[in-house]
């Protein structure tokens, strides 16, 4: 397995409860996989761990293990050599990875100079090369101009080629499409979709958007609170969620063409790192918590169809249907 995070646990001081908490998520090699979930839920915490982008003052305990080495233990030229060949990331905002002062080119060469592996003439041509391979008309031509003469889709190409520039075998996608029109977002996904296939990447995809991770991954993970809730193969998920959480994000999403189902919210607000639980986070928000719910530690359970959920009431859950129904029986706060 490429990356195996078991049992992650992540504290800071001051906090009411943990920014993580016992999450456990598989990535194998040529595998893409969603990790979804409110604003706040963890996702890019998780996504930061495997590369030990942490604070200071954090307290961590479980294990990041990528190719079988734990990155939790790694320090000094082993950590470096980890960040700057093993594993690379894709930002939300592309602008905020490139100095506005220098060429897009210059961003290329660094990466590929820093490793030492190549001197600056070879990787400039590299850099050109990469450049084209992310899809970008007329490399030469780009790579002598500057971040604001440049599209924020050919901006999202360029640090994709950057993250690509060490020939990493994990990428992380951190929301890395939201900020594109729909065309560009389409034509950025087919992109990473190539590239994985090329170079047998594995793909951790971090998203607010379900439909969207149900159509691009192969699995997708679900996170509330700190927590993974659920996770199923992407398809199944999608069809066949059994967490009230997933379930909600879906009630809540909207669809394109006609349909006549309407948009239910979940009721109430995310947690905040000042609120802490005593059982399952979810519990004030659910449409079928029950006293018991607000003592009950999540686990994760066995899902017949294969993947887990961390429901106390797993087993008498009702149909979609009768969940969207009653979540629209209960007003959002």
């Amino acid at each position: 397995m490429l990356l195996d995070i078991q049992n992650l646990t992540l504290g800071l001081p001051g906090t009411a409860r943990p920014l993580l908490a016992e999450v456990s998520l598989r990535v194998g090699s040529g595998e893409t996989v969603g990790l979804v979930g409110e604003s706040g839920s963890g996702k890019s915490t998780t996504a930061k761990a495997v590369l030990r982008l942490l604070p200071e003052e954090a307290s961590v305990a479980g294990r990041v293990l990528v190719d079988g080495d734990d990155v939790l233990a790694l320090s000094g030229a082993a950590l470096r050599a980890h960040r700057a060949g093993t594993v690379a990331m894709v930002h939300q905002d592309p602008r905020s990875a490139l100095n506005p002062v220098r060429r897009v080119g210059d961003f290329l060469v660094e990466r590929l100079t820093r490793t030492g592996a190549v001197d600056r003439r070879t990787a400039r041509a590299k850099a050109v090369e990469l450049l084209g391979a992310v899809g970008l008309s007329d490399p030469e031509r780009r790579f002598g101009q500057r971040p604001h003469e440049m599209s924020g889709g050919m901006l999202q190409r360029v640090v994709i080629a950057g993250a690509l520039a060490a020939e990493p075998r994990l990428l992380l996608a951190d929301e890395s499409t939201s900020a594109l029109d729909v065309t560009t977002q389409a034509e950025i996904l087919a992109l990473l979709r190539s590239l994985r296939e090329q170079r047998d990447l594995g793909m951790l995809f971090i998203t607010h958007d379900l439909h969207l991770a149900a159509a691009f991954c192969d699995r997708v993970y679900v996170m509330y609170a700190g927590r993974v809730v659920e996770q199923q193969d992407a398809e199944r998920l999608f069809t066949h969620a059994r967490h009230p959480y997933t379930r909600g994000l879906l009630a809540c999403s909207p669809e394109l063409g006609d349909t006549e189902r309407a948009l239910r919210p979940i009721p109430a607000r995310p947690p905040s790192l000042s609120d802490a639980f005593t059982g399952c986070p979810f519990a004030t928000r659910c449409a079928h918590a029950e006293p018991e719910c607000a003592d009950w530690t999540p686990e994760p359970l066995p899902l017949p169809g294969g993947g887990t959920a961390a429901c106390r009431r797993l087993t008498d859950l009702p149909d979609e249907l009768s969940l969207t129904s009653a979540l629209a029986k209960r007003s959002p706060a």
